[in-house]
């Protein structure tokens, strides 16, 4: 689903099939002069009561970034959607980035 539309930056909310909100990820394509960037942004958790937390505590204090996975769950159609939406939105900002450019 395109939640925003700068022109040169769309966003996309892909949800997960079992429906839980925080399995979702957000999705932004932006253009700028030289690239497109394609950025995700998902929620990660740990299990509360395992010392799976307080090791990823320690991994960033140690070395300042935590590795971390998230999946999210599509039929087939929603992943062929999803990669057409993608590409459909990588080819639109680059057009108004060259549209940009020539003005």
């Amino acid at each position: 689903m395109k939640t925003n539309d700068w022109g040169n930056s769309k966003v996309y909310r892909v949800a997960c099939t079992c429906g839980d909100e925080n399995h979702a990820h957000n999705v932004w394509i932006e253009a700028d002069d030289h690239d497109v960037t394609v950025t995700v942004y998902t929620t990660t958790t740990t299990n509360f009561w395992s010392k799976t937390r307080w090791y990823h505590l320690w991994t960033l204090l140690i070395r300042g970034y935590v590795d971390t996975e998230s999946t999210v769950c599509m039929t087939k159609q929603q992943a062929l959607n999803y990669s057409q939406t993608l590409k459909n939105a990588i080819e639109d900002v680059h057009e108004f980035q060259k549209a940009r450019s020539s003005k």
